[in-house]
């Protein structure tokens, strides 16, 4: 699905009709050979893409993946511009994109739960329509080893502030932090991921 195939749903860009579309440009800043995106891609080196140089979000979100068919590191992206690797991720552990797929987001309403140990059990802190970026501030300085997501769709992160790794959550339970892709469960920080054509809130901006 690496072509876009017109159709009059497009055309006419209608409100909620609108297909999902990533460019991504093999060079920083816009530059280099470009290659669209209008559904998912397990592999872009398959489909012809040497390296991931810098990214237009045109119609989202999406997620990208540090390994083929969906696997390591998670990069969410929302409508707008990233010139570079440090304008979507401040995690200097990988350099590589090698998988994107849309992210469906739903529901205007928003409610998470994230717990303490594996399946659901110890201390827990519950979030309701709101991005909280210090769970410390909010008196929960725990580790975070299980995530029950009750509405809406979300972005977890390692650090304080949106930074660090990134962990997308969508409606459902993640038992345990492997299910959620965390190699050690520690979340400090989360945010709602909501459809840039209701909310514009603009590109993920890392604080220094």
């Amino acid at each position: 699905m690496a072509t876009d195939h017109l159709n009059p749903a497009s055309k006419q860009q209608q409100p909620g009709t609108s297909a999902f579309k990533l460019v991504i440009y093999e060079q920083e800043n816009f530059q280099g050979r470009c290659h669209e995106l209008t559904g998912p891609c397990n592999n872009l080196q398959e489909a012809g893409v040497e390296k991931v140089g810098s990214i237009l979000v045109q119609c989202g979100p999406w997620v990208g993946y540090e390994q083929a068919s969906c696997k390591g590191e998670q990069y969410v992206f929302e409508k707008g511009e990233y010139p570079r690797w440090d304008s979507w991720t401040n995690s200097r552990r990988s350099d590589t994109i090698i998988a994107f797929r849309p992210i469906k987001v739903d529901s205007q309403e928003h409610k998470i739960v994230l717990y303490e140990n594996p399946s659901f059990a110890g201390k827990k802190i519950e979030i309701i329509d709101d991005d909280v970026p210090s769970f410390h501030a909010h008196g929960y300085q725990e580790k975070v080893s299980s995530v029950r997501v009750q509405s809406g769709t979300w972005v977890g992160y390692q650090y304080p502030g949106y930074r660090g790794f990134q962990y997308l959550f969508e409606k459902g339970e993640y038992k345990d932090s492997t299910e959620f892709g965390a190699q050690i469960p520690q979340i400090q920080s989360v945010r709602r991921i909501r459809d840039m054509q209701w909310h514009q809130r603009g590109a993920f901006h890392p604080v220094n």
